[in-house]
């Protein structure tokens, strides 16, 4: 049995999205304004939020820097991207790597991130640079 063929969107959009996480490991945040729309719409850590300021922030963390992205999965169809990934970033204080793992489903319109859905694991990055408790208490 054969893969069906990769249609010109569905490429193009998987394209746009590698291309994004590029940026956090570039921090080139300047290609962001070809990738991500101006007012992209962000759901995330129980909060819905407009503006392509927010990833540019996202890049720029503070505290971490020499980002390394792995796309642990990726599936494309037409005009929506989901992803699974491990970002590997330097505690700039310790000089440990610390890893946060995510997911995120994309959706593009003319080739341009219009909006996107999507969690990480902030509580574990946290807890490798020690600033909270190993295991979460119980209530």
């Amino acid at each position: 049995m054969t893969a069906a063929p990769i249609d010109a969107t569905t490429r193009r959009s998987e394209d746009v999205v590698r291309r994004y996480l590029r940026v956090f490991e570039t921090q080139e945040v300047a290609e962001l304004k070809e990738l991500v729309a101006e007012d992209v719409l962000i759901h995330a850590a129980g909060r819905h939020v407009r503006g392509r300021h927010y990833p540019e922030g996202s890049v720029l963390t503070p505290g971490l820097s020499r980002c390394r992205v792995h796309v642990d999965d990726l599936f494309a169809a037409g005009d929506r991207v989901t992803t699974a990934f491990t970002l590997t970033y330097t505690h700039d204080r310790t000089g440990r790597d610390l890893t946060m793992t995510g997911i995120r489903s994309y959706r593009l319109q003319d080739g341009v991130i219009v909006e996107f859905w999507g969690e990480t694991d902030l509580y574990g990055l946290l807890r490798q640079a020690g600033l909270v408790p190993e295991e979460i208490p119980a209530f």
